[in-house]
C-alpha cells in the first residue's frame, strides 16, 4: 500500500483529540490492507500511564482486533517520530512500515537520538518514511506548547 494522505488525516485528528483532553498531541493510526483496524491518540494523563503513547495504544488496540500478537503486514501512521519506547515496540509487533510527520530531535528514536532500528540488537526494523504532514504536524505540537507556555492552556 502506498502511503496516502487520508491515513496520516486520521493520525492528525487523533493528535487534535489529545489536545482537546490536555494530552500532548500525538495520534496514530494503524493501517492493513488499505483499512484503518485501529487508532489513537497519546492518553499517558487519562490512563495515568506513561507508556500510553499513541503508537502503544494503536498498536494494543490493532492486536487486540487481529487478535495475534504481531502486525507484520500492518502499518504505522503516526504524526510526531515515534521515541525509543514506541520504536521498541513497533519493532517487537513487526510493523511493516512506519510513517511519521514531524521530527523529534529532543525525544525521537528512530532518526534521533538512539536510532533504535539501527542498532544490532534491533531484530526488525521496519520500512520507514518521514515528513508525511510534517508542517501540519509541528504546528499542531508548537501550538500546543505555546499555548501551555502562556497559560492559555489546560495544564
Amino acid at each position: 500500500m502506498l502511503p496516502t494522505r487520508r491515513f496520516m488525516d486520521k493520525a492528525l485528528l487523533e493528535a487534535e483529540a489529545a489536545a482537546a483532553r490536555g494530552e500532548v498531541p500525538v495520534g496514530a493510526v494503524i493501517v492493513r490492507e488499505g483499512e484503518i483496524i485501529a487508532s489513537a491518540g497519546n492518553e499517558t494523563r487519562a490512563l495515568k500511564d506513561v507508556s500510553a503513547h499513541a503508537e502503544i495504544l494503536a498498536i494494543r488496540r490493532a492486536a487486540q482486533a487481529l487478535g495475534e500478537e504481531r502486525l507484520t503486514d500492518c502499518d504505522l501512521y503516526v504524526t510526531l517520530e515515534p521515541c525509543a519506547m514506541c520504536a521498541a515496540a513497533i519493532s517487537f509487533a513487526r510493523i511493516r512500515r512506519l510513517y511519521y510527520g514531524a521530527e523529534d530531535p529532543k525525544g525521537g528514536g528512530v532518526d534521533h537520538g538512539p536510532r533504535f532500528f539501527a542498532q544490532p540488537t534491533c531484530h526488525h526494523a521496519p520500512d520507514v518514511y518521514s515528513g508525511l504532514a510534517e508542517t501540519e504536524a509541528a504546528s499542531l505540537l508548537k501550538r500546543f506548547f505555546r499555548d501551555r507556555r502562556d497559560g492559555s492552556g489546560a495544564a
